[in-house]
């Protein structure tokens, strides 16, 4: 598998925050890597707000640990 995560380091909060949802994006793909399985899912999740807010919870951890690691953006 190609590297596709070299450093958790951001220009800024909104690269991160978009850092963060490509990490939860990953963490699926690499769980389910079947394309067709995934987009068989996609439809039955979208439509399930205990899933979406758990998708959502994901990606806050995610950008707790960007922001820690870019000392949040030296503010």
């Amino acid at each position: 598998m190609e590297t596709w995560l070299t450093s958790l380091t951001t220009d800024n909060p909104q690269a991160g925050f978009e850092l963060a949802i490509k990490l939860a994006r990953m963490g699926v793909k690499y769980t389910q890597p079947s394309a067709e399985a995934r987009d068989k899912l996609r439809p039955v999740y979208a439509e399930d707000a205990n899933a979406l807010i758990a998708s959502s919870q994901v990606v806050a951890t995610n950008f707790q640990t960007i922001a820690a690691a870019n000392n949040y953006w030296r503010s």
